[in-house]
């Protein structure tokens, strides 16, 4: 509904702006040469005091389901472009390899430390099999 009266209002207003500037057209001609003068050169400074709007067309449009994105692209920065979005996900990469790594490690270290407390630790066979023996190493590891 708002844009069908939106519309209307647009059509409306273009229509009433052209009825008017008829009749001041028609009207014009009737005054004196320099009332007319007058106007010319208001005219004339307003028309030198609009703003000029600068068009920018775009060097490329991407479509993608409803919505669309406009690029402006230059010869000289596209490498750089490219690169800029390049170089986040090389740092991702890498930092995640990098968890990977630092976890592993850890886990190993655990690992080592436990085989260790195992290998030096004088405890009867039947402590092996025991199913609190990893609670009774953590305990002696605090201790």
């Amino acid at each position: 509904m708002k844009t069908i009266d939106a519309t209307f209002n647009d059509s409306y207003q273009d229509r009433l702006g052209r009825t008017i500037a008829a009749h001041l057209s028609d009207a014009s001609h009737d005054l004196p040469n320099d009332i007319s003068e007058r106007l010319k050169a208001a005219r004339m400074q307003a028309l030198a005091k609009r703003k000029v709007v600068k068009l920018q067309t775009a060097s490329n449009v991407n479509t993608n389901g409803g919505s669309a994105t406009l690029n402006h692209s230059s010869s000289n920065n596209n490498l750089w472009t490219r690169l800029g979005a390049f170089l986040p996900l090389v740092a991702l990469v890498i930092g995640l390899l990098a968890i990977a790594v630092v976890q592993e490690q850890r886990r190993v270290d655990e690992l080592a430390e436990v085989d260790m407390e195992l290998l030096v630790d004088e405890l009867p066979p039947a402590a092996y099999t025991d199913p609190g023996f990893l609670h009774y190493l953590n305990a002696n590891r605090r201790d």
